[in-house]
């Protein structure tokens, strides 16, 4: 009923009627009267480490894989000085890297000193002769020879400059 204060004590049935709602400002309406919203959301990309399982297990391109990895967090293990630790026991040297601080800290333990970097940066600021290795305690472990980064920095090349 209007006017009824639901929250009167006993014997006060009616009072005052409630204020009105307060209405919210809006934003001008575009030419045309209608707000612009798009009829379905953006889909998010894949995380790094879904499309590490997708590209390990085929089922998505090398391209695919690196455009998601360029520009993905990376977490790198670092030592007291800056750069990037290396694993000098392996056929070539290869960099641990991670797809998520969880990863990380299975590897290198809860208190291990690391930074965060994208893939793209990566791809660039890795030395020559250097390969690196994804998630190497993970279930999907990655490795990309020197061999393969070169093939990711000629293709991140050929993106940005045709």
């Amino acid at each position: 009923m209007y006017g009824y204060d639901q929250n009167a004590s006993a014997g006060q049935g009616y009072g005052a009627p409630p204020p009105p709602p307060q209405q919210q400002p809006q934003a001008p309406m575009p030419p045309g009267g209608y707000p612009e919203q798009p009829l379905y959301p953006e889909p998010s990309p894949p995380s790094l480490a879904d499309a590490v399982r997708a590209f390990t297990t085929g089922s998505m391109s090398a391209e695919d894989f690196q455009q998601i990895f360029a520009t993905s967090k990376v977490y790198c293990p670092r030592g007291d000085s800056p750069g990037f630790l290396a694993l000098h026991n392996t056929q070539q040297p290869v960099i641990p890297m991670f797809t998520s601080l969880k990863e990380l800290r299975r590897y290198a333990g809860k208190e291990s000193k690391y930074f965060v970097i994208t893939g793209a940066e990566v791809i660039d600021l890795l030395p020559t002769g250097y390969g690196f290795v994804l998630d190497m305690e993970g279930d999907h472990r990655m490795v990309f020879d020197a061999k393969a980064v070169e093939q990711m920095v000629d293709f991140a090349m050929r993106r940005m400059y045709g």
